[in-house]
Protein backbone atom coordinates (compact mmCIF):
# COMPACT_ATOMS: atom_id res chain seq x y z
CA UNK A 1 0.00 0.00 0.00
CA UNK A 2 1.32 3.35 -1.16
CA UNK A 3 1.81 6.03 1.57
CA UNK A 4 -0.90 8.35 -0.80
CA UNK A 5 -3.50 5.56 0.00
CA UNK A 6 -2.65 5.29 4.00
CA UNK A 7 -3.13 9.12 3.83
CA UNK A 8 -6.12 9.10 2.20
CA UNK A 9 -7.71 6.27 4.17
CA UNK A 10 -6.99 8.39 7.78
CA UNK A 11 -8.77 11.54 5.74
CA UNK A 12 -12.53 12.41 6.99
CA UNK A 13 -14.55 10.08 4.56
CA UNK A 14 -17.25 11.84 2.61
CA UNK A 15 -20.60 13.13 4.43
CA UNK A 16 -22.63 13.61 1.17
CA UNK A 17 -25.62 11.91 0.37
CA UNK A 18 -24.06 10.33 -2.76
CA UNK A 19 -21.52 8.21 -3.56
CA UNK A 20 -18.11 9.24 -4.65
CA UNK A 21 -14.87 8.31 -5.68
CA UNK A 22 -13.45 8.18 -2.36
CA UNK A 23 -16.31 5.19 -1.22
CA UNK A 24 -15.24 3.29 -4.53
CA UNK A 25 -11.49 3.40 -3.32
CA UNK A 26 -12.65 2.57 0.33
CA UNK A 27 -15.09 0.07 -0.32
CA UNK A 28 -12.59 -2.94 0.94
CA UNK A 29 -12.15 -0.66 3.88
CA UNK A 30 -15.55 0.01 4.46
CA UNK A 31 -16.20 -3.87 4.20
CA UNK A 32 -13.70 -4.58 6.48
CA UNK A 33 -14.77 -2.16 9.19
CA UNK A 34 -18.28 -3.33 9.21
CA UNK A 35 -17.12 -7.19 8.93
CA UNK A 36 -14.94 -6.19 12.50
CA UNK A 37 -17.92 -4.48 14.03
CA UNK A 38 -20.36 -7.98 13.59
CA UNK A 39 -17.24 -9.66 15.34
CA UNK A 40 -17.30 -6.94 18.14
CA UNK A 41 -13.36 -6.01 17.30
CA UNK A 42 -12.04 -3.45 19.78
CA UNK A 43 -12.00 -0.35 17.88
CA UNK A 44 -7.72 -0.10 18.00
CA UNK A 45 -7.17 -3.23 17.14
CA UNK A 46 -9.47 -2.22 14.23
CA UNK A 47 -7.88 1.26 13.56
CA UNK A 48 -4.39 -0.13 13.79
CA UNK A 49 -5.35 -2.84 11.12
CA UNK A 50 -7.68 -1.44 8.52
CA UNK A 51 -6.97 2.15 9.03
CA UNK A 52 -3.10 1.93 9.76
CA UNK A 53 -2.98 4.47 12.63
CA UNK A 54 -1.69 3.49 15.68
CA UNK A 55 -3.98 4.60 18.37
CA UNK A 56 -1.10 4.83 21.35
CA UNK A 57 0.89 6.81 19.79
CA UNK A 58 -2.12 9.08 18.20
CA UNK A 59 -5.34 7.98 19.87
CA UNK A 60 -7.77 11.33 18.81
CA UNK A 61 -6.88 10.79 15.22
CA UNK A 62 -7.46 6.90 15.18
CA UNK A 63 -10.61 7.05 17.16
CA UNK A 64 -12.08 9.97 14.67
CA UNK A 65 -10.72 7.96 11.67
CA UNK A 66 -12.27 4.94 13.17
CA UNK A 67 -15.72 6.53 13.93
CA UNK A 68 -15.82 8.71 10.92
CA UNK A 69 -14.57 5.68 7.81
CA UNK A 70 -17.07 3.66 10.36
CA UNK A 71 -20.24 5.71 10.10
CA UNK A 72 -19.82 6.02 6.18
CA UNK A 73 -19.42 2.61 5.98
CA UNK A 74 -22.78 2.02 7.06
CA UNK A 75 -24.28 4.58 5.60
CA UNK A 76 -23.23 3.12 2.06
CA UNK A 77 -24.27 -0.53 3.21
CA UNK A 78 -27.89 0.40 4.33
CA UNK A 79 -28.24 3.77 1.18
CA UNK A 80 -25.17 4.03 -0.71
CA UNK A 81 -25.69 0.38 -2.39
CA UNK A 82 -29.08 2.34 -4.15
CA UNK A 83 -26.78 4.95 -5.73
CA UNK A 84 -24.08 1.95 -6.90
CA UNK A 85 -27.13 -0.02 -7.90
CA UNK A 86 -28.87 3.10 -10.15
CA UNK A 87 -25.59 4.84 -11.27
CA UNK A 88 -22.51 2.31 -10.88
CA UNK A 89 -19.56 3.88 -9.56
CA UNK A 90 -18.52 7.43 -9.65
CA UNK A 91 -15.82 8.11 -11.85
CA UNK A 92 -12.10 8.45 -9.63
CA UNK A 93 -10.63 11.57 -9.27
CA UNK A 94 -7.38 12.74 -10.55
Amino acid sequence: MSKLQIRRRTNPPPDEPALTAYDKEHAVTYARLLDAEADNADWREVARIVLHIDPTTEPERARLAFDSHLARAKWVARHGYRHLLRDGWPSSET
